[in-house]
């Protein structure tokens, strides 16, 4: 399955590969056939980048689940950083069953999205209301081809491990854990969006 979003990046660069293909066939252009190769390369970065396996959310009802594919680069007290390679999945799921308050969108700045203050980025803060208080996913873009593509909107109720949206080409999300939830990872740690469960809820006494 393909994420939202991604048909015009693929049909774009198949059509130019395609005409590249037909220059091929009818001249024989050296150049002609270097464009097809590259063309041909670039399509299935594209179809590695921008798939969307269907995922299974942890079963435990206790449990608060990773928005986001990649390694966790920082946890600063409740938040957890999740940093995106080019080979992780880019869709974005969420953490806990809740409706969705607020959306903020912020233009910013170009910093690699591992840094510290990439924060000053192009972000999106999402707000969700949860039955444990509520919880923000700050879906930061990276350096290039800066662009994040919402799936939701205010008001929506979202599902734990439900689609929330994408960022193009390198980036970070950011999601802070409720104060009744135990953190169960730590930095450098490996997760999955909508599978691996970050924090657990506090056992009663």
């Amino acid at each position: 399955m393909l994420a939202k979003g991604s048909f015009p990046w693929i049909l774009t660069t198949f059509g130019i590969t395609f005409s590249f293909a037909l220059v091929t066939y009818f001249t024989g252009h050296l150049y002609a056939k270097t464009g097809v190769t590259i063309g041909i390369l670039v399509l299935v970065f594209l179809f590695i980048f921008f798939r969307d396996p269907e995922r299974c959310s942890a079963d435990e009802e206790n449990c608060m689940v990773s928005p986001a594919d990649g390694r966790i680069v920082d946890i600063r007290g409740r938040k957890l950083c999740i940093f995106m390679n080019f080979q992780n999945v880019h869709v974005n799921r969420a953490p806990l069953q809740g409706k969705v308050t607020s959306i903020e969108y912020k233009k910013g700045g170009y910093i690699p999205a591992f840094c510290k203050d990439s924060h000053r980025n192009e972000r999106q803060h999402i707000f969700i209301d949860t039955e444990h208080g509520e919880i923000e996913v700050v879906q930061i873009a990276g350096t290039i081809t800066r662009r994040i593509v919402p799936y939701i909107k205010e008001g929506d109720f979202m599902e734990k491990g439900q689609r929330i949206g994408m960022i193009r080409f390198g980036s970070r999300v950011d999601v802070t854990v409720p104060d009744s939830f135990v953190i169960e990872c730590n930095k450098g740690d490996k997760v999955y969006a909508g599978k691996t469960a970050i924090a657990r809820l506090k056992q009663k006494e």
